[in-house]
């Protein structure tokens, strides 16, 4: 019954050998995993995932084998109707038209913002849904969940829905990309190869194995052949936002992601959300605990990296504009700040921008880190590519 399980892990390339499988087989016979898919997925990706890289590949594959698969307790049967969480939490959801949500003030700034919040917090002493004022679900206030405010704090709602608040207060978390992604890629390759223009570094021949092969079958002796160096040495710092509204867009920064892995010998990334703080990651699932000061990447990296950011810069002004504004922590200094100091670091950098060029002008922020990097933002399509490799050119 596990082998349409083993063609899927397949498929999206988790390299799984007949030892793991085997192992898998055997903990299961012992019930190791237990009765429950929490149980099975765990110890399956724990028997058959050795490299993290895959851990997002095996968890599409087991989506694709056992969507739809479910606990069902024995006790839940029998003593009380089990019910979803959201039914308790979720009782009622506003639904508003343009109308209305357009005749609702904001909170006209940052500061009255969570001077409110703070307000409120200490005042409310319960439970609250369909107002407009206290922290609670299902209204207008600029504090809770599941109703609409064009400028709040979003605090117990798993996902976004009106893409409006200032800032979230819940811990969220955000997957790495795919740096294997193929489809689609081709196109995003050779458009990144422009960069091979600049001079090579270190070794600038390899072995040429095929030539070689010829060569000495030819002349009846070792005849090594060497031809010029197919990866690109220069070096490249790629910083991208993950996380919220760039979720729209993960497919085509995967195959941008995939692309120059593949084609920059020299390539490190980092992760941000929103804007560039104080702080940067290489995983997602420990940005909380293992950050990277965005100063020590500044410092590290010489001034002949070339700098590529990818995001959609679609987020409240005062993420960019007013310290403390950042989505999901207080930030000491503004994004512009940051922004500033990696564009006076690496005098060669563009911001890739996958949101389509004509709608630019609808987002405020998207103009706000235009002029930032003064003309540098283009769109991520193949021609935006080009122009982005002949700016770093």
């Amino acid at each position: 019954m596990f082998l349409p399980f083993l063609d899927s892990l397949r498929r999206q390339g988790v390299p799984v050998s007949l030892r793991e499988w085997l192992d898998l087989m055997e903990g299961m016979s012992k019930g190791v995993a237990g009765w429950t898919v929490d149980g099975f997925y765990h110890f399956a990706r724990m028997a058959l995932v050795k490299d993290e890289r895959h851990l997002d590949r095996f968890d599409r594959a087991f989506a694709e084998t056992f969507a739809g698969l479910q606990d069902i307790p024995v006790e839940a049967l029998v003593d009380e109707r089990a019910l979803p969480r959201d039914w308790l939490e979720k009782l009622a959801e506003k639904l508003l038209s343009d109308e209305e949500k357009a005749a609702i003030e904001g909170s006209g700034s940052f500061e009255e913002l969570m001077r409110k919040l703070r307000e409120r917090l200490a005042e409310q002493q319960g439970r609250h849904q369909g107002g407009n004022k206290w922290v609670g679900t299902a209204g207008t206030s600029p504090f809770g969940a599941y109703g609409y405010n064009p400028e709040g704090v979003r605090i117990g709602q798993d996902e976004s829905r009106h893409r409006r608040a200032v800032k979230v207060w819940d811990k969220r978390e955000f997957r790495d990309f795919d740096d294997n992604v193929e489809l689609g890629t081709r196109n995003i390759k050779v458009a990144l190869k422009r960069l091979r223009q600049w001079a090579r570094h270190g070794a600038s021949d390899e072995l040429d194995l095929p030539a070689t092969i010829r060569a000495t079958a030819d002349h009846g002796y070792i005849d090594v052949q060497t031809r010029p160096e197919r990866r690109n040495a220069v070096k490249v710092l790629l910083f991208l936002d993950v996380g919220g509204s760039m979720d729209d867009h993960i497919r085509v920064v995967d195959e941008l992601f995939s692309a120059a892995r593949a084609e920059f010998k020299h390539m490190q990334h980092f992760y941000f959300h929103n804007c560039l703080y104080e702080g940067v990651w290489t995983d997602n699932r420990r940005r909380w605990n293992e950050q990277m000061p965005t100063w020590d990447v500044l410092h590290r990296f010489g001034r002949d990296y070339k700098c590529i950011v990818v995001g959609d810069a679609s987020m409240s002004p005062y993420e960019i504009a007013v310290p403390g504004g950042a989505n999901e922590h207080w930030n000491p200094e503004a994004g512009e700040v940051w922004l500033r100091r990696l564009a006076e670091t690496f005098p060669d950098h563009v911001w890739l921008n996958p949101v389509p060029e004509a709608h630019w002008g609808y987002t405020q922020s998207i103009g706000m880190i235009g002029q930032l990097f003064e003309g540098r933002m283009l769109p991520m399509t193949l021609d935006g590519l080009t122009r982005a490799m002949r700016i770093l050119g």
